[in-house]
């Protein structure tokens, strides 16, 4: 049992963790998704996971681990959505890989550059290549809105799992 100033302490935590995770997901500095879990792992463990057991924990780390997959996979799948060939989904991919370690400006242009270098390093015209690039940043758009309904759901299941 967990005396109830330490409980206190966790749920202080556990809505600064939650919070500075759903800024995270709009600010590229933070990581989001797994701040959000983490202040649900913290909430489930103040309350000595009387409520919100394992089962629930490990979906939501399942959702958790499935946002990482958004980012890629929104920005290919965007410029494949223009018209790109697979250089370009490739050089998108490759782009939001390549942007994550330049914050917010890597972010927006990784993508963007990745397609557009991979449809023209295919001998299409520059008008082509800005298109895949377009695609790809839409896509980002996207991925990143994906994501904040995932961070969402997580909140939602966990709310559910504890009132029922």
């Amino acid at each position: 049992m967990i005396d109830p100033s330490t409980q206190i302490l966790l749920w202080a935590l556990a809505a600064l963790l939650i919070a500075v995770g759903f800024a995270g997901l709009v600010l590229p500095v933070l990581p989001g998704i797994p701040l959000v879990f983490a202040g649900l792992v913290l909430l489930a463990w103040a309350e000595n996971f009387v409520y919100v057991g394992w089962t629930t924990l490990t979906l939501l780390g399942l959702l958790a681990l499935a946002s990482y997959g958004v980012d890629f996979l929104a920005a290919a799948l965007g410029a494949k959505k223009f018209g790109a060939s697979s250089r370009a989904i490739w050089g998108a991919a490759a782009g939001a890989l390549v942007g994550l370690f330049f914050g917010l400006p890597g972010l927006l242009f990784g993508p963007f550059l990745g397609a557009v270098v991979g449809e023209f390093s295919g001998k299409t015209r520059f008008s082509t290549a800005l298109h895949a690039g377009v695609g790809a940043t839409l896509g980002l758009l996207f991925g990143a809105l994906l994501k904040i309904a995932l961070a969402f759901a997580m909140v939602g299941t966990f709310v559910l799992a504890r009132l029922f």
